[in-house]
């Protein structure tokens, strides 16, 4: 991508202009049908409340705060390297295509509803926690570690010496020269798992997910406060001791020091996978009588009547939610992005923003949409501000360095228009294609903020597992991963 001003600006207009342009008209349509209602009484006297809390934060209510600390980082670190050890081999033949897409099914689910399934085999333990974090993750290492060996040079190979084993080869002809780029991915994964790790907290894990919703719930602002200011310090300060070199003594105490892993029930695995997991005519019954004539209408007529009254309302409710934030994320960025560059800004508004970004990206769409939905009700308007807000601040992160290096003629003056001229055209594809690749994530969340109210797919799958009618649930899942699928392939379609 060309940083100067020979961008080809017919490029822009055509096909740009058009992907905007479609963006905002189905943004806009969504935004007619998507429930923005402010149900809340009082919203401002809350909101202040909650200001007192930060104001004077109190950190030491919570009676067990190093160990939810400890058990936050311990899941992200422990679920990222079982993901790492996972995903690496997968990538090397991520290329066939029925890899692929099990990884992308696999990643499509959510944290959160990975760990609802393992709930009910391994229980509140440890293991539900890791494995919640490492599944997900291991399907998404496969595919960006893929797709940043695709980019490796070849001409390394040619160079080895004769009858260099294939392993030694890989290793030195194409690993090595993309071994920056996957240490910084994996840094910025292990971001995501330290969120992910807190979210759990809000299904009973022990993480500080846990605390900080018992927290708000109870109006114990002074407490919940502390925890968020902890948590964004916790993130923000990742550089400083979340170094390679400390995860030789990192691992083995987050090995140690996990909570006690109950005894794990064979017999009550294989009555999930066995009969729980089917529909309610098919559960006891010999796998021969499945296919008799009078069985097979039942379930069809049940699969129908689930996907007529939930799947359906549940698909329509996360596309309009999902819409609406992915625009208010658009011009969210448009907006603050300018403010996070040196081309705009002085370095004083730059750090005081740069403040922000990290405040924006490290708090989850979960805690943020929980937090707003105590001030502004239960409906649309939390979910989709919180979305906003967390996937804006984290494209500035990801875009302001970029935008930095834009080469300005020597007449360039910090000004909107010239701006918009001369500097945002050269960062808009990269920014579009972020955008339409934090849309994907974007359904993810969106899916999952049923399970405090909104009635996307996620609350049915939450209700279901609640009702323990895991056939349902599971169902449900299937549907809420083949829609993420979609999006991203109509995504992909779209950008090229």
């Amino acid at each position: 991508m060309s940083k100067t001003m020979t961008f080809s600006g017919l490029s822009f207009v055509g096909h740009w202009q058009k992907i905007t342009l479609l963006l905002l008209l189905m943004v806009s349509v969504c935004w007619f049908f998507a429930d923005t209602e402010v149900i809340a009484l009082e919203p401002w006297s809350e909101l202040g409340r909650m200001g007192q809390g930060f104001i004077h934060p109190d950190f030491f209510a919570t009676e067990y705060l190093l160990e939810a600390l400890w058990q936050t980082i311990s899941f992200a670190l422990l679920g990222i390297t079982l993901g790492l050890l996972l995903g690496f081999p997968l990538a090397l033949w991520y290329q066939h295509p029925l890899i692929a897409a099990i990884c992308a099914f696999i990643r499509a689910i959510h944290e959160i509803f990975w760990a609802l399934i393992f709930l009910q085999i391994f229980g509140l333990s440890a293991i539900t926690g890791i494995l919640a974090i490492a599944l997900p993750y291991a399907a998404t290492f496969a595919r960006i570690f893929s797709d940043i060996l695709q980019q490796a040079p070849r001409h390394t190979l040619f160079s080895l010496p004769k009858g260099t084993d294939k392993l030694s080869a890989f290793i030195y002809g194409r690993w090595m020269h993309m071994y920056p780029q996957i240490v910084d991915y994996i840094r910025y994964r292990f971001e995501c798992a330290l969120r992910s790790s807190a979210v759990l907290g809000f299904i009973g894990m022990p993480t500080l997910g846990f605390y900080l919703e018992s927290a708000f719930r109870q109006g114990h602002y002074e407490q919940g406060g502390a925890l968020l200011i902890l948590f964004v310090l916790l993130i923000g300060t990742i550089r400083f001791w979340a170094k390679p070199i400390f995860l030789w003594l990192y691992l083995p105490l987050a090995v140690y020091f996990l909570p006690p892993i109950p005894t794990i029930d064979g017999q009550l695995i294989w009555r999930f996978l066995s009969v729980d997991i089917l529909p309610p005519m098919l559960q006891g019954q010999p796998f021969l009588s499945w296919f008799e004539p009078d069985i097979l209408p039942k379930v069809f007529d049940w699969a129908y009547k689930l996907i007529s009254q939930q799947v359906f309302p549940g698909m329509i409710a996360t596309l309009v939610l999902a819409f609406c934030a992915l625009g208010l994320t658009y011009l969210l960025t448009l907006v603050l992005l300018p403010l996070n560059t040196r081309l705009m800004m002085p370095k004083v508004i730059i750090l005081i923003m740069r403040i922000v970004n990290l405040i924006l990206r490290s708090l989850p769409e979960y805690l943020l949409a929980f937090v707003l939905m105590m001030l502004l009700g239960p409906s649309m308007l939390p979910a989709i501000i919180a979305l906003a807000l967390h996937n804006s601040g984290l494209m500035v992160f990801l875009m302001a360095r970029q935008a930095d290096s834009v080469t300005v003629p020597m007449t360039y003056k910090p000004r909107i228009d010239q701006y918009s001229y001369l500097v945002l055209p050269a960062l808009y594809p990269h920014f579009m294609g972020l955008l339409f690749y934090r849309f994907e994530v974007i359904i993810r969340e969106t899916a999952i903020l049923g399970m405090i109210g909104v009635m996307t797919l996620g609350f049915y799958v939450d209700s279901n597992f609640s009702e323990i009618r895991f056939s349902a649930a599971l169902l449900l899942l299937v549907f809420t991963a083949g829609l993420n699928v979609i999006v991203d392939y109509i995504a992909r379609r779209l950008l090229h």
